[in-house]
């Protein structure tokens, strides 16, 4: 893995811990904070302490690029296409349960906010949404598999 993903990687994280001690510390409910180009939003989900949502929304889009471990290949750079990737380390789920509809399908219309997946990370279910609308071209990764920083998640084909 790449030392500048890895540093990255552990800032998120470091950023994540910090957020978390400061909304245990005074009581919040909710926090969001940027930090070079991440976004990242903590909630609450019910009143137990522990429960926490985290939602990650994905930087600016970027075009699709070729990559390892994902089920096909994205298009060419060239494409007009947009590659969803993920913002951190953990295993990725379609649906918000195991009897649920995924949250996409390919082919289905995608807009700005609309989360695509939930990534399981340090016991915390992290909400990944689209800042870019659009249509679902490509699901490139199984239900419940491990996931890498930066691995691409969904191809886009965006909105003209």
């Amino acid at each position: 893995m790449d030392k500048r993903v890895k540093s990255s990687e552990r800032e998120a994280f470091r950023l994540i811990e910090e957020m978390l001690q400061l909304m245990e510390s005074r009581g919040l409910v909710e926090l969001e904070m940027e930090h070079q180009g991440l976004r990242i939003r903590l909630k609450k989900a019910s009143t137990a302490p522990t429960a926490q949502l985290v939602e990650y929304v994905t930087g600016i889009p970027q075009p699709a690029q070729p990559a390892g471990g994902t089920r096909s290949t994205p298009p060419a750079e060239d494409s007009h296409r947009i590659v969803i990737k993920s913002p951190m380390v953990g295993t990725f789920y379609r649906a918000p349960a195991p009897d649920a509809p995924p949250f996409v399908e390919m082919g289905q219309d995608l807009e700005v906010g609309q989360v695509v997946c939930i990534i399981e990370a340090m016991k915390l279910m992290n909400e990944i949404k689209a800042e870019v609308s659009g249509r679902i071209a490509e699901v490139l990764v199984d239900n419940g598999s491990p996931v890498e920083f930066g691995q691409p998640l969904f191809v886009v084909e965006p909105h003209q």
